[in-house]
């Protein structure tokens, strides 16, 4: 007896298997793309959040009837000038900071070292007699690895940047052409549901690029004042990698403790560690809690766990880079969840 005459319908069953099989390919094969051109899709979505920074810019010249690419070039200049400006105050610091570096790695690596006797020492495992003649190789740190890799080497990496001011450029100038000709893509019924999303994600970039700015800046201020009173070497350099470093979502707390309390290990008296480590700590939950949404308000809408295991995943895809880039990619991934019906339930999963 045939299926169809005992009410059998294996049709369906075997279309959605075949359904979830192309999906599951060509998630790996996303994935695939993302892992082997790093550092070109990095470049590129480096450029795409400075042209959101740059576009307010472009869009005040545009006001009083400049071209755009002229508004554009300007724009880009401006950057340069500030990346310039900031590189030639800073490089007298940063140069005596490089040549000072070693010293404050061997006090760590000497105390964490000491730190690592004391717990292995406390091990009841540990062999009674150890070899003197074995040499020891320790693994890097997992910690090191993820936030030091990135680009495959500083010459690719220094090639790679020369790509941004351009990319930027093009971006600014050939911005709604490049929206609209995005928007032609897509079939005739689907055209205005790609405009509406493509509009969203960039007004949420533009938030959150902004807004991380000015944060980052009011942070990074706050940090140099507090350091500088409590004498800690190098606290203009530390400050600003200390605020910036703060605003990382969950992670900032001990990523911004990190540099100060490497420069005061050695430098500065206990109770000062203290009262510099409760600084930090109070400032970012500041941060997180009062200026978070003050400047940027709900346009994330993504949930702790959604933020933490993006900051996982792009960590360990792309390292440091990756840290930066993760919640703007997903907050982008949940708008167009959003949009499409079939994926829905992922936009909920990831929203608060």
């Amino acid at each position: 007896m045939s299926g169809e005459e005992l009410g059998i319908a294996p049709e369906p069953v075997r279309t959605q298997s075949r359904d979830w099989a192309l999906r599951i390919i060509a998630i790996g094969v996303v994935l695939t793309i993302c892992y082997v051109a790093e550092l070109v899709l990095v470049v590129i979505l480096v450029a795409t959040l400075v042209a959101f920074i740059l576009a307010p810019i472009v869009d005040f010249l545009g006001r009083f009837r400049a071209p755009r690419g002229l508004s554009s070039l300007i724009a880009v200049f401006i950057l340069l000038g500030l990346m310039y400006g900031i590189s030639y105050a800073s490089y007298n610091e940063a140069a005596n900071f490089v040549q000072v570096f070693p010293k404050y790695s061997e006090r760590i690596r000497a105390t964490a070292s000491s730190i690592r006797e004391r717990a292995e020492s406390l091990n009841p495992l540990r062999p009674a007699t150890e070899d003197k003649n074995v040499i020891k190789v320790q693994p890097s740190s997992p910690v090191t690895e993820l936030v030091t890799r990135g680009f495959s080497s500083f010459s690719q990496a220094a090639f790679a940047l020369t790509f941004i001011p351009f990319l930027i450029y093009f971006m600014l100038s050939w911005q709604q052409h490049a929206r609209s000709a995005t928007v032609m893509l897509f079939p005739m019924e689907h055209r205005h549901t790609a405009y509406v999303t493509l509009g969203l994600i960039s007004r949420m970039i533009r938030s959150f690029m902004v807004g991380n700015l000015l944060i980052g800046l009011l942070m990074a201020a706050v940090s140099v004042s507090v350091f500088g009173a409590l004498h800690l070497p190098f606290f203009l350099l530390v400050g600003v990698m200390s605020g910036f470093l703060s605003l990382v979502p969950y992670l900032g707390i001990v990523l911004a403790l990190l540099p100060p309390l490497m420069v005061g290990l050695g430098q500065l008296e206990s109770s000062d560690l203290a009262a510099l480590s409760i600084a930090v700590i109070a400032l970012h939950f500041f941060a997180m809690n009062v200026l978070y949404p003050k400047f940027l308000g709900n346009r994330m809408q993504l949930n702790p766990l959604a933020v933490t295991m993006a900051l996982l995943f792009w960590g360990w895809l792309w390292g440091g880079m990756g840290l930066v880039l993760a919640i703007p990619i997903t907050a982008a991934m949940k708008i167009i969840f959003e949009h499409i019906d079939s994926l829905k339930p992922w936009a909920t999963w990831l929203g608060e």
